[in-house]
């Protein structure tokens, strides 16, 4: 069940991240509530890690086949992936936050003008 959720969660993350990335220069087609329950969840992800390292190291001072050692060592680095991967996503997730939807319609024609002329915002 430990393999199976932390390889999902992996997964799950590493999708989010590409849907992020994607949208990362048009960010102005999500809005406050998508972005904040992205920061959301994988900031409760991030919060739980740890039980899963703690079960990672109980299983380590156990007697284990060779095959389990290598399943425990395997999921040990699935998991730094994961922390890592989260990481990424939060911070590109509040980087996001600036360019929502509402906070682009929030702003006057001037201001928006005054980003595209700059280059700080495409068309």
């Amino acid at each position: 069940m430990i393999a199976t959720a932390i390889d999902e969660m992996l997964g799950f993350a590493e999708e989010q991240y590409g849907n992020l990335k994607q949208v990362r220069e048009r960010s102005h087609v999500l809005d406050d509530y998508t972005v904040g329950r992205v920061i959301e969840v994988f900031t409760e992800q991030s919060n739980d890690l740890w039980l899963y390292e703690e079960q990672l190291t109980r299983w380590k001072k156990d007697e284990m086949t060779t095959t389990q050692q290598h399943e425990v060592e395997r999921l040990g680095g699935q998991l730094t992936r994961l922390r890592k991967k989260i990481t990424v996503i939060l911070s590109l997730a509040e980087e996001l936050k600036s360019g929502t939807i509402e906070s682009v319609l929030a702003k006057s024609d001037i201001e928006l003008a005054l980003e595209v002329l700059l280059c700080k915002r495409k068309l």
